[in-house]
């Protein structure tokens, strides 16, 4: 009975001896893991999102007259959200409409902040 009491107390201590020896490889592979990403370029935005575009007169009436390319257009109208603290206190992703977004949203009183880039799509031309 000697016997079987103190093995299974080696094959524990083989086993956290084991997850032991495994600790020091991860540090070194989360160490050596910033210098891969150190060596990747920049990425180039695409033209098409950079295009100066035209915004409706109901946009125009949040974001300005002024041609804004769309990644801009969408900032700022999420500028004008926070400032006017439209985004739903329950659920995050909705957004509820006030006076000048209710018309760019088509009339609908709340949007997911998914359907936020194709509705500022149609309003720009």
């Amino acid at each position: 009975m000697a016997k079987s009491v103190k093995q299974p107390a080696k094959k524990a201590a083989t086993s956290t001896t084991a997850k032991k020896a495994a600790t020091p490889k991860k540090a070194a592979d989360k160490a050596a893991a910033p210098k891969k990403a150190a060596a990747k370029t920049a990425r180039k935005p695409n033209a098409a999102f950079m295009a100066p575009l035209t915004p409706s007169t109901d946009l125009a009436g949040v974001i300005g007259a002024a041609a804004v390319p769309r990644t801009e257009a969408t900032k700022k109208i999420w500028d004008y959200i926070k400032k006017n603290k439209l985004q739903d206190e329950k659920n995050k992703r909705m957004i509820n409409a006030d006076a000048k977004l209710l018309v760019i949203f088509g009339g609908k009183k709340q949007v997911s902040m998914f359907e936020l880039a194709g509705i500022v799509n149609k309003h720009l031309k």
